[in-house]
C-alpha cells in the first residue's frame, strides 16, 4: 500500500491553472509576475512541481517550475496541445448595468458557462456608457481559469445598438425583449450549424424603435419564458438555452 504522505501535494488534485497571453509551444520560458507571485506565495510551490499554462486561444501547456521566483518564476514545457473551440460561436451582445458588481457577476457566469463573444451594448435606455475594462477583462480570466478552459471569450469594448445591428456576419441572428409584439420562444430553436449571436436590452427593455430596427435587420424576436428577468439574468439563460441546443 502507498502511503499518501509520499505522493507529492500536486499529484493528488489537478494541476493549478494559470493565463499567459504570450506563450511558446515548446523550450523553457519565464512567466510573468503576477502568476509567479501565485505560485510562490500562494501555493508555495517548489522545483519540479508542475502545473497548467494556457493563453486562452485553445493553447494548454503542462510544464514543470525550474526557478520558483516571485518576480518571474521559469517553467520548462513537457507537454503541449492545442484544443479546438467548440461550434458554433455563441454570441452575447448585451447592455450595460448601472451596478457594476452585477455586470462582472454576468462577466463570470457566461465564461464559466463558455459564451465564445461578449459585447456590452449600450442602447437607448442603458444607464451607464462606459466600464472599467481592465477590472472587467481580469473577472473573465479568473472565470476561465476556474472553470478550467483554454478558450477565453472574445470581449469587446461597448458599441452602440445600432453599430451592432450594421455589422455584415453570416449567423443566426435574436433579439430577446418584454414588449408585447409576437415572438417565439428561444428554447424552441433547433440547434444551428452557424456563429449565433443574442441581442440582450437594459432594464428598462430595449425601445419599440430599437425592436422594429432589429427586426428589419434580420434579428429574430424571442422570449426566454414566462418571467421577467433582470438583465444579467436574462444573459445568463439566454447562453444556457443556446449552448445547450449545440
Amino acid at each position: 500500500m502507498v502511503s499518501l504522505m509520499m505522493i507529492p501535494r500536486f499529484k493528488l488534485m489537478q494541476l493549478p491553472y494559470f493565463f499567459e497571453e504570450n506563450i511558446p509551444e515548446s523550450g523553457n520560458f519565464f512567466v510573468g509576475e503576477i502568476s509567479s507571485r501565485h505560485i510562490v506565495q500562494v501555493l508555495r510551490m517548489k522545483e519540479t512541481e508542475e502545473i497548467n499554462v494556457t493563453n486562452g486561444k485553445g493553447l494548454l501547456l503542462t510544464c514543470s517550475i525550474i526557478d520558483p521566483n516571485k518576480k518571474k518564476t521559469e517553467i520548462a514545457i513537457k507537454t503541449s496541445s492545442s484544443l479546438l473551440r467548440k461550434d458554433p460561436k455563441i454570441s452575447i451582445a448585451i447592455s450595460l448595468i448601472k451596478t457594476p458588481n452585477r455586470f462582472e457577476w454576468f462577466l463570470e457566469k457566461a465564461t464559466e458557462i463558455g459564451v465564445s463573444e461578449i459585447i456590452p451594448l449600450i442602447c437607448s435606455r442603458t444607464e451607464k456608457s462606459s466600464m472599467k475594462m481592465e477590472r472587467m477583462r481580469n473577472i473573465i480570466v479568473s472565470a476561465m481559469l476556474q472553470s478550467r478552459q483554454t478558450w477565453m471569450p472574445e470581449f469587446k469594448e461597448p458599441v452602440k445598438f445600432v453599430e451592432i445591428l450594421t455589422e455584415k456576419s453570416n449567423r443566426q441572428k435574436f433579439i430577446a425583449h418584454c414588449d408585447d409584439a409576437e415572438k417565439k420562444r428561444l428554447k424552441d430553436f433547433h440547434a444551428a450549424q452557424v456563429p449565433q449571436i443574442i441581442l440582450i436590452g437594459p432594464e428598462g427593455d430595449f425601445t419599440p424603435d430599437e425592436i422594429n430596427s432589429a427586426i428589419q435587420n434580420n434579428y429574430i424576436p424571442v422570449t426566454l419564458g414566462e418571467t421577467r428577468l433582470r438583465t444579467e439574468t436574462a444573459g445568463i439563460v439566454a447562453a444556457i438555452l443556446l449552448i445547450n441546443k449545440n
